[in-house]
């Protein structure tokens, strides 16, 4: 029994591995998620109120989740905090405390609660989030993330229209499409971006490196039989460059599109649709890993799994450049859930005090390494091609919440007086709204490198990672109770 506290970030397949490695270690783990139940996107469960009678049938290795999320959840030495938001990270004094893993700051229960823990090690693995390319009428309701999209289907059995077309580049696609079409969409088309020599290229090279991978084979062979079921064509070479409606869309513009993206004029086509699904890859979600000061490596230049600037840099053993935190899944690299628990297990063990020589560890690390191997061959198979910002025109919104413009964006990187990227950040106000440039980021710091003087700003540290009420800052934080909903005389207020 080692008696560490670890706190673990995220219930997804990373952090549920990391948890249930740390509890195997002998620690005192602390597991915190904003969702209500765990599993992340890649286990999204219905609510409780509507749960699936055969789970199994949604959800691929439902079976060891389901066996795993038990064990960990009902483990006497784990506090499952669900409905919970880190909102800030506070690193140790170095002099007092050099080694110490910060501290970690969480809003938990309704009404929202200020708690402070202080851990002898942090696990994070909040994952990533969906990176949409935009394009003139992507800001109309009805077009979604491929992501929500399926969060929809799958968490709450909404579908997003009747008349839908998913769209952009990755075999994320497909278990989309299948999730819309399960829950009673009708999907008119899937259009995948890149070119079947490109792709073919990325999968078939070093064929004998797939044998690693038969589970992830298997899996979009079940998504495949589901869209040839339903008739659902899957069309090569083929984007999404423009939504049209009148307050909403109401019809797409799709176009054959070259290698690198640029459109082949007269190939345009309009599909009436109620709803579109865009998805080009996946930004990991760097807010807290940047907060706690861990360092940062350098994404796959264009690739579709890593279309971020940067990822979280982990030795061997899952360890940051932080003491006493680690990370593990999607914000290290996109490569899949198998990889993200590998990466788990083995933070959870090592940040417990796990003997770092167990033989369990063989297995972990080679399934890491082939989940590794796999995020090259998926960035090298879907690239986004470099002349997508042709789709836009000058009054193609780029951030959303700011309602920043293409033409904005550009002024900005072609005006010496504005070419420090934090200077045409407060010039244009491009990721100054609520949402911190998680969405329109990594694309503007993209457009600002296609001009002479534009260089993008990577991820930069923010003292509040997510949204807090002032009031809830003004209020002194409660002790830490054993779970998020005790009562609330525990407070030392």
């Amino acid at each position: 029994m080692t008696g560490r506290q670890v706190v673990v970030v995220g219930a997804g397949p990373a952090g549920l591995a990391a948890a249930d490695a740390a509890l195997a270690a002998g620690a005192e783990v602390t597991l915190i998620d904003s969702a209500e139940r765990p599993g992340g996107q890649y286990h999204r469960m219905l609510p409780d109120a509507y749960e699936a009678a055969d789970p199994g049938a949604l959800q691929h290795g439902y079976a060891a989740f389901d066996r795993r999320s038990r064990r960990v959840l009902g483990h006497p030495r784990c506090s499952w905090w669900a409905e919970s938001s880190v909102w800030a990270l506070e690193r140790r004094d170095p002099d007092s405390d050099p080694d110490g893993a910060p501290l970690v700051h969480v809003l938990s229960g309704t009404p929202r609660r200020r708690h402070v823990l202080t851990p002898d090690a942090l696990v994070l693995a909040p994952g990533a989030h969906d990176r949409v390319l935009p394009f003139p009428g992507w800001d109309l309701p009805g077009v979604y993330t491929a992501g929500a999209a399926q969060a929809l289907a799958k968490g709450e059995r909404l579908v997003v229209g009747d008349r839908v077309v998913v769209a952009g580049t990755g075999p994320f696609l497909l278990p989309v499409a299948a999730s819309l079409l399960e829950a009673g969409s009708r999907v008119l088309a899937v259009l995948e971006a890149g070119r079947p020599g490109a792709v073919a290229r990325g999968w078939l090279s070093r064929p004998w490196e797939l044998a690693a991978q038969l589970g992830k084979s298997g899996e979009l062979a079940s998504y495949s039989t589901a869209l040839g079921r339903h008739r659902v064509p899957y069309r090569w070479g083929t984007a999404v460059v423009e939504a049209r409606g009148d307050g909403r869309v109401e019809e797409i513009v799709s176009a054959r599109v070259r290698a690198d993206w640029s459109v082949v004029p007269g190939t345009e086509r309009v599909t009436a649709v109620d709803a579109v699904c865009v998805g080009h890859g996946f930004s990991p979600r760097l807010e807290l890993p940047v907060a706690a000061g861990c360092a940062l490596r350098p994404a796959a230049d264009g690739a579709a799994g890593s279309p971020a600037e940067a990822f979280v840099d982990v030795d061997d053993k899952q360890r940051t450049s932080r003491p006493g935190v680690y990370a593990a899944g999607e914000i290290t690299g996109i490569a899949g859930a198998p990889a993200a628990r590998a990466e788990g297990a083995l933070a959870g063990w090592i940040a417990a005090g796990g003997d770092p020589a167990a033989r369990t560890l063989v297995a972990l690390r080679r399934s890491r390494d082939q989940g590794r191997a796999f995020a090259a061959r998926l960035a090298l198979a879907h690239p986004i091609g470099r002349a997508w910002p042709g789709w836009l025109r000058p009054d193609t919104v780029i951030c959303r919440c700011e309602e920043t413009t293409y033409a904005q964006v550009c002024r900005s990187a072609t005006d010496p007086t504005r070419s420090e990227p934090q200077v045409a950040k407060l010039a244009t106000r491009a990721g100054l709204g609520p949402c911190q440039a998680r969405i329109c980021g990594p694309t503007v710091a993209e457009l600002r490198r296609g001009t002479d003087n534009g260089s993008g700003p990577g991820p930069h540290h923010r003292p509040v990672a997510e949204p807090i009420r002032l009031g809830e800052l003004a209020r002194p934080p409660e002790a830490r109770p054993a779970s998020p909903n005790s009562p609330a005389e525990e407070s030392t207020s």
